[in-house]
């Protein structure tokens, strides 16, 4: 499960860089931003705990 966290955490911040240095879309693309900076955060705390 962390894997996949960490794969959808990279995904997102490349479509962040994409979006942001391409053309703005608006809040879309910083959503996208936030939701990966929470998804490496869950696993980093996850991965403390174990």
């Amino acid at each position: 499960m962390s894997n996949l966290l960490y794969t959808l955490a990279i995904i997102l911040i490349i479509l962040w860089a994409i979006g942001f240095f391409a053309y703005s879309v608006g809040s879309i693309i910083h959503i996208l931003l936030v939701i990966a900076i929470v998804a490496v955060l869950l696993r980093l705390i996850q991965g403390r705990r174990l």
